[in-house]
């Protein structure tokens, strides 16, 4: 497969030029406009952060994005799905305050906000597979699905699981539903916590597979032989007592959410943009965030995700460390900065995932607008 080209420019502003200016400079040079958005939905696939952690992007990234595929004729959106843990954004209506908390809200964003999964992350489409080795089907976002254009808008960052956080995890992991986040990370089986189960039956109701049961003390349990694993329970339970165990390793996590990452994008056009700035440690579901590791470097566009990924991930790694960071105290000096973050991580299996099942290249030209 023939080098990808991948577009950057740096964080300096000339007086008179914001960073703004030169994001939009930047997806118009990478070809933005060479997709026909005319009278198109277009999904920008953003994380809107976790209230607390101040490490997101800041929204006026995304009003930048959204105000050129506009001008281009397209009717953006900002879109995520729910996440599988406990926090504030695991339904909708909480998930939508979240986001409105850290800015995203339509008059600052100018487009609308829709989670892409419902109202308990079970809206959603099992899309085939073309090509993947850990799954034939992917349970994505409905949105994401009905969206005719895939825009991704992407924190780079650490990742405690993944070892690093780009553009693959968050179209692939952020583009799960429930159902898909459980499989990805899991065997699909939730538990239930039972000091913290009401008894109030809720979860039993919405169970199609009748796997729900109640013994003397009146607290719910799961048939994980009848379980099929939709998240449904997790989604209804009020009272935080039923989750999923995080029982996949790094590499196999890394080559699902690569696998679910190609399910959204395959068939129909996709563009991705990555800002790599306040590189923290950690995911933005947190909610806080340490210092960042490196300094500021810059803003990266491209059509191809693997490309981009590899290229924020070179750039990360030829940055200096930031001394007091969490990175800078680890003193590993091995020149990989998400290894020695994360040592039981492995970031490579990602993006050599990505290659093996053709969603893109880790070849990358890396042309400076």
């Amino acid at each position: 497969m023939a080098a990808s080209k991948v577009y950057f420019t740096d964080m300096r502003c000339k007086v008179g030029v914001s960073l703004l200016d030169k994001l939009d400079r930047l997806i118009c040079k990478a070809g933005i406009d060479k997709i026909d958005f005319h009278k198109k939905f277009a999904a920008i696939k953003i994380h809107f952060g976790e209230p607390g952690n101040l490490s997101y992007l800041r929204p006026n990234f995304a009003k930048t994005v959204a105000s050129r595929i506009q001008k281009l004729g397209g009717m953006p959106f900002l879109t995520d799905c729910n996440t599988l843990y406990v926090g504030r954004r695991k339904n909708a209506l909480e998930h939508l305050d979240a986001a409105y908390e850290n800015g995203f809200f339509p008059l600052a964003t100018g487009c609308q906000v829709i989670i892409a999964d419902g109202l308990k992350g079970t809206d959603d489409v099992e899309v085939p597979l073309e090509g993947g080795t850990e799954f034939q089907s992917a349970f994505i976002g409905r949105a994401l699905m009905d969206a005719d254009i895939i825009i991704s808008l992407t924190h780079f960052k650490g990742h405690e699981l993944a070892g690093y956080g780009g553009t693959i995890k968050n179209i692939g992991m952020g583009g799960g539903s429930r159902a898909g986040k459980m499989a990805m990370h899991s065997n699909g089986k939730p538990s239930v916590d039972q000091e913290k189960c009401k008894g109030c039956h809720t979860c039993a109701r919405y169970c199609a597979q009748e796997a729900i049961s109640f013994g003397e003390n009146k607290k719910a349990s799961i048939d994980h032989n009848k379980c099929a694993g939709c998240g449904r329970c997790i989604g209804t339970c009020n009272f935080d007592a039923i989750s999923n165990e995080y029982d996949a390793d790094s590499s196999i996590l890394n080559r699902r959410m690569a696998e679910y990452a190609k399910a959204i994008v395959q068939g129909r056009p996709a563009f991705h943009i990555s800002i790599v700035n306040q590189v923290s440690p950690n995911c933005d579901c947190h909610g806080e965030n340490d210092a960042a590791i490196v300094p500021d470097i810059g803003m990266f566009a491209s059509f191809d995700p693997v490309a981009l990924d590899k290229a924020c991930i070179d750039a990360v790694n030829a940055a200096p460390v930031i001394a007091s960071s969490e990175l800078g105290k680890c003193g590993k000096g091995r020149h990989d900065h998400f290894t020695d973050i994360h040592p039981v991580t492995d970031w490579r299996s990602q993006i050599e995932h990505g290659e093996k099942i053709g969603l893109g290249t880790s070849e990358y030209e890396l042309i400076t607008v």
